[in-house]
């Protein structure tokens, strides 16, 4: 296997542990403290809200970091610090200390996506596709968040949902090391590509605002729909499934079903990408998303589960859309900063979306819950609509350029 493809592989397990990680909590939060702890479901998971705070505040300094040492030292950090964390939450007594173990753990969760994301597209001109691949390692985490914790939390308590995990990530984390010193690699500053090798588009100023303006904005709302449909999800088959969630590896099981099957989205979305009009693809998915999300106010039993799949592979597809679009706009040498104030603004969204979950659910329910997620879906079709058709159709180096 060559070098490159060794940290194509390595950047991958990167993007499913950070997924997991962040979500581990959801799932124990909903299916056992609730009762070991003696607080309502409304009331525990706000303590997750400062580890999703720092999952995107932490983000701008990593990125910095990144570009200014090294990317490959920046994810040898991620990987052994989120293991350590995780580890260090496996011990926590009570709903303050698990609040303070999952905000040193969202910082380190922070530095995935800023410099991960910048390594995967570094030297490519088509970067859909493997952003693509990349995505669904990072679904297949959020998939196998609940299917492990709950399988854990049977077998032997949630406190080993945190800590075995923890101790694969620190492995993984030596094995990279030892990767990037067999290469030369701990210290390599970021440099300059030309814009044909590193799939950029060079904009007058005033698109270039107006795009990332868009793509920033999109960010923010699609935020909003990703992390209420994944971190509610174990919680919402709980109460929607009746008799087919009779214990928490079932509704493990079944949230890693709908993860599993709609991560492999992002890999059409991705190829469609490549090949077509984003602001197209980008549109589409956002009515998908709109049309099934407001199907699911009512529902239950195997309905649910049915359109469930539905719009979280619309939300899983859109993913790639926004890293994309970051690619095509920022330059190499500043790219894992770009890629940052991305993150940073679908982090702290998220991380507002947490306390509101428990708000909504505990005056109304998930039948509030859903049409505000359909709303949210359809501002962001509007806001693709005004996408400048600069940055949404092929490079001009592509010799399969389609039309918008």
């Amino acid at each position: 296997m060559s070098h490159q493809r060794i940290r194509f592989l390595f950047l991958n397990i990167g993007h499913f542990l950070d997924h997991l990680f962040v979500l581990i909590f959801a799932t124990a939060a909903a299916l056992t403290l609730v009762a070991e702890w003696n607080l309502s479901y409304g009331e525990l998971i706000p303590y997750a809200t400062p580890g999703f705070i720092a999952f995107g505040v932490c983000a701008i300094p990593a990125g910095w970091l990144a570009d200014k040492w090294s990317r490959e030292g920046m994810i040898v950090v991620f990987f052994t610090g989120i293991g350590l964390t995780s580890v260090l939450a496996g011990f926590a007594d009570t709903p303050l200390q698990m609040a303070i173990c999952l905000t040193l753990l969202g910082a380190m969760a922070a530095i995935y996506h800023p410099v991960g994301l910048a390594l995967v597209v570094q030297g490519r001109q088509n970067t859909g596709v493997p952003l693509a691949v990349n995505g669904v390692f990072g679904n297949m985490g959020v998939a196998s968040a609940a299917l492990i914790t709950g399988l854990l939390i049977d077998a032997a308590g949630w406190r080993y949902a945190f800590i075995v995990p923890g101790i694969f990530s620190l492995g993984v984390g030596i094995g990279f090391f030892v990767f990037i010193r067999c290469h030369g690699q701990t210290r390599r500053p970021v440099k300059p590509e030309s814009p044909a090798s590193a799939g950029t588009y060079l904009l007058a100023q005033k698109t270039l605002f107006k795009a990332f303006a868009i793509v920033l904005l999109t960010t923010g709302i699609g935020g909003i729909v990703f992390q209420s449909t994944t971190f509610a999800l174990p919680k919402v088959f709980e109460e929607r499934l009746g008799e087919l969630a009779v214990s928490a590896t079932a509704v493990g099981g079944y949230a890693f079903i709908v993860f599993t099957i709609a991560a492999f989205a992002q890999l059409v979305v991705g190829w469609l990408v490549d090949h077509y009009s984003v602001r197209r693809v980008f549109a589409a998915t956002a009515i998908v998303q709109a049309v099934f999300l407001l199907a699911m106010t009512q529902l239950s039993g195997i309905a649910a589960l049915l359109v469930a799949i539905a719009f979280m592979l619309a939300v899983f597809g859109q993913i790639p859309i926004n890293d994309v679009l970051v690619g095509r706009l920022a330059k190499s040498e500043w790219r894992a900063r770009a890629y940052a104030l991305r993150y940073i603004v679908t982090f702290s969204v998220m991380a507002s979306t947490v306390p509101l979950i428990g708000w909504i659910h505990g005056r109304w329910g998930f039948e509030v819950l859903f049409p505000i997620l359909a709303v949210s879906a359809t501002l962001i079709f509007i806001a693709v609509l005004f996408l400048p058709k600069a940055v949404t159709t092929l490079p001009i180096t592509q010799s399969t350029q389609k039309t918008a």
